[in-house]
């Protein structure tokens, strides 16, 4: 196989792998904060509980997160060194601030969130749960900086080397917010609360069929669901302001989220459909006249750029950035629905009673990481070709001296590995589900007021 395909089907398994466990770290962050913050408002010891069985998972979802993202910063070394010298300047400041004002910020305080429950005053844990939170989010501010340069680069320039060209940052902050930074970023963190949400739902509708925890269970549901509607909201209309970006920075990749080939005023929205390449045109469409032209410039007569635009070799992959981005939407707006079908029943009291919904609530939990890596995937199938979006194309990025057989074995060992270590978490994951939470975790309101007066 080619030696090309290859690194990127490594690349793409580790990122994918890797992505399933830092959004699920930012959204239980913002429960536990939530949760934290209840049990200190109203003394409720079913929130103290509850904050402590969720800390408990965030530990196991931070400490696989970590293990599977050390391997990609070694692959930009091994298999795409040309790419690594390029960017090595912007990489390597926005990584540098990840480590600084984001892994130690979360490490840091990590050891008191997971230990200090009975060791410090609940002021102090309840900071600590707010730094953990702060650092989860900061460290996908840092990440989402870097990647969005790839898509829309700002504050650099090109400079000669012996080993060719590389990029070199001339304004840190214009790097920091490039034209795609901040859309991409708020549509980021709102797939990870939703992650971190559904979770929470998923396991307390579990409990609630089985009639186990109940009173656990219903307060945790509630949590989920409210922080659930919230990113779910937020979800669709930081999707759309990004999707707009994309219109105006890189419009050979909404072309291919939406199988235009043509530019058109008036053009039309798909919802589904399946593109043949070849002929360049779907092969069958399910569209909404003009619609298109009215998310992109708020009137339908408003021109979208087709592909016919950009010479065959600068277009991405078509059919494969439709489905992605497509599959993304229906996901996320099915997201939309049980969050506010839930919310409503819960809001009526009913919720509990149907057990329907419990069913699909408990499903739910894969719904946040289908959308999150359908997204990210159609995101970087749509930069193609290029790794550096119009400066650098991803076939010179690669390593010079890497061959196919050494890619081909490192994926199939990082497989093997990867396979494991997804069984051990699923096994402690489904242990600390089925174990429940702590009896003993149900303070007294009694010890509340201990905890009080020691911080006084």
């Amino acid at each position: 196989m080619d030696v090309l395909l290859l690194s990127r089907l490594q690349f793409a398994f580790t990122v994918a792998f890797h992505y399933l466990y830092p959004p699920l770290s930012i959204g239980l962050g913002v429960s536990l904060v939530v949760m934290e913050g209840l049990w200190l408002k109203t003394g409720n010891p079913v929130y103290h509980q509850m904050a402590r069985f969720w800390t408990r998972v965030f530990a196991l979802t931070f400490a696989i997160g970590v293990a599977t993202g050390i391997v990609m910063e070694f692959e930009f070394g091994t298999n795409w060194a040309s790419y690594s010298r390029f960017v090595g300047d912007v990489f390597g400041s926005a990584l540098a601030a990840e480590g600084i004002f984001a892994f130690f910020l979360e490490s840091g305080f990590l050891a008191i969130l997971l230990f200090g429950w009975d060791k410090v005053g609940r002021k102090l844990h309840y900071f600590a749960t707010w730094m953990v939170c702060l650092g989860a989010h900061f460290s996908a501010v840092w990440i989402v900086v870097a990647n969005s340069w790839q898509q829309t680069p700002a504050g650099y320039r090109i400079e000669q080397t012996a080993n060719g060209p590389r990029a070199v940052i001339t304004d840190f902050w214009q790097m920091v917010f490039n034209p795609s930074s901040l859309d991409r970023l708020s549509h980021t963190l709102c797939g990870a609360w939703q992650a971190g949400a559904f979770l929470v739902i998923s396991v307390s509708a579990f409990y609630l069929l089985r009639r186990r925890h109940e009173t656990f269970a219903k307060a945790s549901m509630k949590v989920g669901l409210g922080v659930a509607l919230v990113a779910s909201v937020l979800q669709i209309v930081t999707g759309h302001s990004s999707a707009v970006g994309v219109a105006e920075n890189q419009p050979a990749k909404l072309a291919a989220f939406e199988g235009r080939y043509t530019t058109r005023d008036h053009a039309p929205l798909s919802l589904a459909g399946w593109i043949d390449e070849q002929q360049e045109d779907f092969a069958f469409n399910v569209e909404v006249p003009g619609m298109l032209s009215w998310l992109v410039h708020g009137n339908t007569a408003g021109v979208v750029r087709g592909l016919e635009e950009f010479k065959p070799e600068d277009r991405p992959p078509v059919n494969a950035s439709f489905q992605f981005f497509h599959l993304m939407v229906a996901v996320g707006f099915g997201l939309l629905g049980l969050a506010g079908l839930g919310s409503w029943f819960c809001w009526r009291g009913t919720l509990f009673q149907h057990r329907w919904l419990l069913w699909l609530l408990v499903f739910a939990v894969l719904g946040p990481q289908l959308a999150n890596q359908a997204g990210w995937f159609a995101a970087e199938v749509g930069r193609q070709p290029w790794i550096v979006y119009g400066e650098l194309r991803t076939s010179d990025g690669l390593s010079a001296v890497v061959t196919s057989n050494l890619v081909l074995t490192s994926l199939v060992l990082f497989t093997v590995v990867y396979v494991l270590l997804f069984a051990v978490f699923a096994y402690l994951l489904n242990d600390k589900i089925h174990h429940g939470p702590d009896e003993t975790d149900l303070i007294p309101s009694g010890a509340l007021a201990d905890h009080r007066r020691a911080d006084a």
